[in-house]
């Protein structure tokens, strides 16, 4: 006779008698007892402990990281975009490695400014090149502190990857910014090329005040007149005027510039791939692919949520 058969014996805790239900397979009081909800039947599964385990095919699928995490506020699991700006929980680690980026992306930003003719730049009439521009009395001064500020971020994330959202991308991009800077360095013709590409670290010091001078996740268009409110408004249209001048301007330029100078050594030499604006024309393409990609992320993420005037799902590609 198999269990189900069997007949299910229960001890009354009133009398201490023993009753015995006959004719009632197992399968139907587990069913019942199911039903009920009830934990204090001895047949009942039992409660997962907290202190268990995980289970192993709860770690088999991974978050994907958003970036549109860094400048809209996320529910985890519905993936909409809500109001405000996102909230960073306390950690030591990360926000050391944002104070140590505010500090030392000045000297990187200040020294680039230095070697520019800003009154070839700021002219509208002017038909001088960003090349004519450059006047580079900085250089050796800006190529080390910048190279020292690449090797030692790098460092940084490798050593401790959890330090910032993505370490994957910014060991990547670190890769490539050094190899990019090898032209400059090794031809005096190009330094503008750096000084133009690095303009961009600017838009980066911005994101990172944006995310250290608002932990609280404020709003920056609420209407406040505090200087803490100014603050972060100042912030916020700075780093919304550079990301857009500077990652889809500048950028696209120099890669006309670029596309110029490999055309014309490539009629003068026959080097298609060898040549040094090759390699700079390759590296630079990525960027600007990159940046699109971001800028679309951005400013989707941006327009859904002005659109809906509520929370709004996020793609699942950002």
């Amino acid at each position: 006779m198999s269990i189900d058969d069997g007949v299910y014996t229960m001890i009354s805790s009133n009398n201490g008698t023993t009753n015995t239900t006959n004719n009632t397979p197992l399968r139907k009081i587990r069913k019942r007892a199911a039903a009920r909800g009830s934990s204090r039947h001895p047949l009942t599964q039992r409660e997962r402990s907290s202190s268990a385990p995980a289970r192993i095919g709860n770690n088999r699928k991974r978050s994907r990281y958003l970036l549109v995490g860094d400048h809209h506020r996320v529910d985890p699991h519905e993936k909409k975009l809500l109001p405000g700006l996102p909230v960073d929980d306390d950690d030591w680690e990360r926000d050391l490695h944002d104070f140590w980026n505010l500090i030392s992306l000045v000297p990187v930003c200040v020294l680039n400014i230095l070697n520019w003719n800003w009154d070839i730049l700021f002219d509208p009439h002017s038909k001088m090149t960003m090349q004519q521009a450059w006047i580079g009395e900085w250089f050796p001064s800006f190529f080390a502190i910048t190279i020292g500020y690449f090797l030692a971020d790098l460092t940084w994330v490798l050593l401790v990857p959890h330090c910032v959202k993505s370490p994957s991308v910014i060991i990547q991009h670190h890769i490539a910014t050094l190899v990019y800077l090898i032209i400059p360095y090794r031809f005096s013709e190009d330094c503008w090329l750096m000084g133009a590409c690095m303009s961009v670290e600017v838009n980066t010091w911005l994101l990172i005040a944006r995310r250290v001078f608002n932990r609280e996740g404020f709003g920056p268009w609420v209407i406040n007149f505090s200087f803490f409110s100014i603050r972060i408004k100042l912030i916020s249209i700075l780093f919304y005027v550079t990301w857009i001048y500077i990652r889809c301007y500048v950028y696209p330029s120099i890669m006309k510039v670029l596309w110029t100078l490999w055309f014309t050594q490539w009629k003068q030499t026959g080097a298609i791939f060898t040549s040094r604006y090759s390699v700079a024309l390759f590296l630079h393409l990525v960027f600007c692919v990159l940046n699109f990609k971001w800028t679309f992320d951005l400013f989707m993420g941006k327009w859904k949520a002005l659109r809906s005037g509520k929370a709004t799902k996020v793609e699942k590609g950002l």
